[in-house]
């Protein structure tokens, strides 16, 4: 059975997918950062993503202080992938906010990484 994405990024892009069933999740080019830490391992900080579902806002103490955040899942196979930061309550982490953690362990690098 094929699967339909709910987005597809341009061919011409360096893509990141889900690991599991090769769901685009996000773009080369909103990449911020590969210095993150994610629950299972290293994690890449992404300005935006597609496919993804938003779990509820908690409140979670992570490496770098007190901040709300969600659980993004792929909306494609329902694996856990990271969260997206709601807010941040250190000024110095508020460029955080509404920005996404995608875990390296949930995704793979696809078109044109050669």
């Amino acid at each position: 059975m094929v699967k339909t994405f709910q987005a597809y990024l341009p061919s011409t892009n360096r893509t990141y997918s889900c690991v599991h069933c090769r769901a685009h999740l996000a773009s080369h080019d909103e990449l911020i950062s590969k210095s993150f830490q994610g629950s299972q391992g290293p994690a890449y900080l992404f300005n935006s993503v597609v496919n993804v579902a938003c779990g509820q806002t908690e409140e979670r103490v992570l490496l770098t202080g007190l901040h709300a955040v969600a659980d993004i899942f792929c909306e494609c196979c329902k694996t856990p992938l990271g969260w997206k930061y709601e807010h941040a309550y250190e000024s110095s982490q508020k460029y955080k906010e509404g920005k996404f953690i995608i875990e390296l362990a949930h995704m793979i690098k696809e078109n044109g990484w050669d």
